[in-house]
């Protein structure tokens, strides 16, 4: 019997669902906390810290419904995937840095910190979605509690994370799941296809025409397309 209850894949449905970004609950974090770089997805230099000048007093962006027009089409790409509002609302319980300006530095360095987070939260309960070993099931339930608990710490906590060994377990878990997936749809590729190669990781197929091509069980780690 189990000794850890992985979540079923319809809760882990649920909880990807879930993280979405909530821009009225926030107060603008991603326009100010960011770097921006001017290119074909900014059209200006913004460093961190910094509010981009079309942030509006009440938090909202003034060029919003012509961000592509105007040479912003990164913004309309960006997800922070609630991280925005779990700072703004659990993290600084509702303050924003207007009115608590001393707190303005550590709400925006948190962010970056807490978006990878929810990052990792959303890679480990797609991966739960699917049906896997119940003892894959189980580390990722495991891992997924443990980067929940972690989008709880307040403040001073988020910023003295060690993210790069918050990655490391998930990274792992991320590739077995993989690994059992692509393994489990290839055995059911017709006999004569299997010859194909199914481990592709950072192959270049820049320009390539994959018309009709059966890509099922292929890995893509990294390639371009």
């Amino acid at each position: 019997m189990p000794s850890y209850q992985p979540i079923d894949p319809a809760q882990a449905r649920e909880i990807r669902a879930g993280l979405k970004a909530d821009c009225s609950q926030c107060f603008g974090l991603c326009c100010i906390a960011l770097n921006l770089i001017a290119s074909s997805d900014f059209a200006i230099n913004k460093p961190a810290g910094v509010p981009c000048p079309n942030l509006q007093e009440d938090f909202r962006c003034s060029i919003h419904s012509e961000l592509r027009e105007t040479g912003f089409k990164g913004c309309t790409v960006f997800d922070c995937l609630g991280a925005g509002q779990m700072i703004a609302q659990s993290t600084f319980d509702g303050q924003s840095w207007k009115k608590e300006p001393e707190n303005a530095e550590k709400m925006f360095k948190s962010l970056p910190v807490m978006q990878q987070l929810f990052e990792m939260i959303a890679f480990v309960a797609e991966a739960l979605s699917y049906e896997t070993t119940t003892l894959l099931q189980q580390d990722l339930t495991k891992q997924l509690e443990e980067l929940q608990r972690l989008t709880n710490l307040n403040a001073d906590e988020l910023l003295n994370l060690d993210l790069i060994s918050c990655r490391a377990p998930v990274n792992d878990l991320l590739l077995k799941a993989s690994s059992e997936l692509r393994h489990r749809i290839s055995n059911r590729v017709p006999r004569q296809q299997k010859k194909r190669d199914l481990e592709l990781r950072g192959a270049d197929w820049m320009g390539k025409n994959l018309t009709r091509q059966d890509l099922r069980g292929t890995n893509f780690r990294g390639a371009y397309f």
